[in-house]
């Protein structure tokens, strides 16, 4: 792979078998399948590394503590929130897909209710992605963050759909039934 100079790259460190944190105001980052490889970056080409190193500012600046998880049973982004969150110490979890739709999801919700949702992975940017982590970390010391404001785009989705169906389909290709959820150390690394 050759890499210009400047370019941030991911490598996603396999640390163990997921298990239930205990820290109260730590936030699970659970990752779909495909996130980080195959795919290194998302429907509108903002890298990995790139998100990751988002996601893990935000929850930082609002003194939270992140963990990172690797889900690879399934690729439906509510089971993957939803998972993260019941192993999360704090009960809060940001769910990502390859493709970059993310979603903020709380242990005791529902599967298919959540805190915030994403849909729009067209629309995400580095800094969208900052205050997604920013929330996360919020909602896990029990504060009432404001919702992270995003762009709406009605045409987005034709405009984007073609792909996104063909980034679902290349997801689903790497479910693995019987491979258990890995926490993982996100290693991001800067070529210059």
């Amino acid at each position: 792979m050759t890499t210009a100079t400047g370019i941030r790259t991911l490598t996603l460190r396999e640390i163990g078998p997921a298990e239930r944190g205990t820290r109260p105001e730590e936030v699970v980052i659970a990752l779909s399948p495909a996130f980080g490889d195959p795919f290194t970056k998302t429907i509108v080409d903002v890298p990995h590394a790139e998100v990751i190193r988002q996601l893990l500012a935000g929850i930082e600046e609002q003194g939270g503590v992140a963990r990172t998880i690797k889900v690879y049973r399934t690729a439906d982004l509510a089971a993957i929130a939803h998972f993260g969150a019941k192993l999360s110490g704090s009960g809060i979890a940001v769910g990502i897909l390859a493709r970059g739709t993310t979603v903020v999801h709380q242990r005791d919700l529902a599967r298919l209710s959540n805190l915030e949702l994403f849909p729009q992975a067209p629309l995400l940017d580095a800094e969208v992605f900052r205050m997604i982590g920013a929330n996360a970390a919020q909602y896990a010391q029990s504060r009432s963050p404001r919702p992270v404001p995003t762009r709406n785009d009605q045409m987005a989705r034709p405009r984007w759909q073609a792909k996104a169906a063909l980034l679902h389909l290349k997801e689903f290709e790497c479910i693995d039934h019987a491979r258990a959820a890995v926490e993982v150390e996100p290693v991001i690394t800067r070529v210059d």
